[in-house]
């Protein structure tokens, strides 16, 4: 499973088909925060977990130290005795080796998957009749040929293709149909079957209304006797909110299959079939959506999915989801926890600016594997936006962050202070030339280079200042007879900074906006807030 928190909603699915986890962890770094997210999430279910200790043929491996790490990770996470008393195989995936000793690795994966079947136990149906049929779809799959089919581990009961079935939630009406196709998984394929019982794994093509959290029940006989439908999935409420919308500048149209709102509608909420985690809301505009995930990651995974189809958008900056306490009434903010592993001589940078973005310190110490400073905080998820890029300028690119929803709590009343430098504009619409990126360097670090069409308002550097300076870019030599006396001197452009979509997204402030074409990433000051700032003077 994806062990990153934005991804959660893939996680709390997938254990609905589990009957026990494997708990993989480095053999010199121990569990990570998301393991703990992960873990939490099964060890809540009352599954029986597996430790395997992976990169056992590292140099630095210390196998003991691990184990005992995730014995103290199980405790703090509740597990009850059972759980705590889980089996340990040692393992190193890139030599294709397992063994219950570390020094003494079998010459393949057979001891592994002999523990699986020892520490895991097998399913437990309570019935296998053909009424008892009770199956929650937990996945979605399209095919072209057979339409939307539903992915779900049998319960109870067995099912037969071309049997009469029906989906239903608790409390909702029943849509019925009839199973046209049926495969298990076999290896990394799927295989057709003609039936399959309880414990296993089907995907099923025959009905179009298929929904995640729907449970297949028989239909035979109109139903009659049929099991109750499940508890469909709970998954976590989203943290964090951008708008995806229509690219309305004036470079737009150039490059992509797919540029209007309805195209644009059509793809979001197609993409609720698959993820959960994700919310899609109308706005006031009609050209833009507000989109909702588990954090900034899960929404630029699913830009980045829709540039490389060939979407052209515009997104505006991330923001946090404040909810309202029922019980006190107050505002609450999400906060996340945050591990940091930097070397000992930027630890107070790091902790300076985790302070500045009011986190509160949970722990500090060394590591004494690779005698890097371990640093733990919570901190405000407005407070995480944009940090990323910022520590790893700061910590020379040796920062190794990880963080991991931790909660909500009451939001703070003070504004968390975001980027510190401005932006430099373009001035004009045209073409840069060397000339003036001459001329605008001085002023900052430039992300635009010679021979890139840019626009009035374009975002073209990051100014070494606070605030917005206009520069011109596009200005050219005047073609003259004078000759200056420096002529002869030459200057040197500096190379533009390239940003990733990840990037970009940070480095957003609240009145900017991010241009997303298949090729390219341009931003730009948000013309409506433009609008707004010269309407309120």
């Amino acid at each position: 499973t994806p062990g990153h928190a934005d991804f959660g909603g893939e996680v709390e699915r997938v254990l609905n088909m589990a009957d026990g986890v494997l708990l993989v962890v480095d053999s010199v770094e121990g569990p990570k925060p998301q393991t703990r997210f992960v873990l939490d999430k099964a060890l809540a279910k009352g599954m029986q977990a597996m430790v395997v200790v992976n990169k056992i043929d590292r140099p630095a491996a210390r196998p003991e130290f691990v184990v005992d790490k995730a014995f103290d990770l199980f405790c703090e996470l509740g597990a009850s005795d059972e759980q705590t008393d889980f089996r340990v195989v040692y393992a190193s995936g890139i030599q294709g080796k397992a063994g219950d000793d570390p020094n003494a690795l079998a010459d393949d994966l057979g001891p592994l998957f002999d523990a699986i079947m020892e520490a895991i136990p097998p399913p437990k149906p309570d019935s296998s009749e053909a009424t008892d049929l009770q199956c929650l779809v937990s996945n979605i799959d399209y095919d072209d040929f057979k339409g939307k089919m539903g992915i779900a581990r049998i319960t109870n009961g067995c099912i037969k293709s071309g049997q009469a079935v029906a989906l239903q939630q608790p409390g909702g009406a029943k849509k019925t149909g009839r199973i046209s196709k049926l495969f298990v998984f076999d290896n990394l394929g799927q295989k057709e079957v003609q039936s399959a019982s309880a414990g296993e794994i089907i995907m099923f093509a025959g009905m179009d209304d298929i929904d995640i959290g729907d449970t297949l029940i028989t239909n035979e006989a109109g139903g009659a006797g049929c099991a109750e439908p499940m508890t469909p999935i709970a998954v976590e409420q989203p943290t964090v909110r951008m708008t995806i919308g229509v690219n309305k500048s004036p470079l737009a149209g150039r490059e992509g299959k797919f540029l209007t709102s309805r195209m644009i509608r059509d793809r979001l909420y197609k993409e609720l079939d698959r993820n959960v985690a994700l919310q899609v809301e109308e706005t006031d505009s009609a050209d833009r959506y507000m989109v909702s995930g588990r954090g900034q990651l899960h929404l630029t995974v699913l830009i980045e999915t829709m540039r490389r189809e060939g979407f052209e958008m515009e997104i505006g900056p991330p923001s946090v989801i404040y909810i309202e306490n029922e019980d006190t009434g107050k505002i609450e903010e999400p906060w996340e926890a945050v591990e940091v592993r930097v070397p000992e001589e930027y630890v107070g940078g790091v902790i300076d600016m985790f302070n500045t973005r009011k986190g509160e310190l949970q722990d500090m110490g060394i590591d004494e594997g690779d005698s890097m400073s371990i640093i733990k905080y919570l901190v405000p998820t407005r407070g995480m936006l944009g940090i990323r890029s910022a520590m790893l300028s700061a910590t020379r690119g040796t920062a190794i962050i990880d963080s991991v929803f931790d909660g909500y709590k009451p939001k703070i009343a003070v504004e968390i202070q975001g980027r510190d430098k401005g932006s430099l504009l373009a001035f004009q619409d045209g073409v840069v030339t060397s000339f003036g990126c001459e001329s605008a360097q001085d002023r900052g670090k430039l992300f635009a280079k010679a021979g890139d069409e840019v626009y009035k308002g374009m975002i073209v550097g990051t100014y070494q200042r606070p605030g917005d300076l206009e520069v011109n870019v596009c200005k050219t030599k005047a073609l003259t007879n004078m000759r200056s006396a420096t002529k002869g001197i030459t200057i040197g452009i500096s190379a533009p900074m390239e940003l990733s979509l990840d990037q970009s997204v940070e480095y957003l402030a609240a009145d900017e906006i991010l241009e997303i074409t298949p090729t390219m990433f341009r931003m730009a000051k948000n013309p409506a807030m433009g609008k707004k700032a010269k309407t309120q003077r």
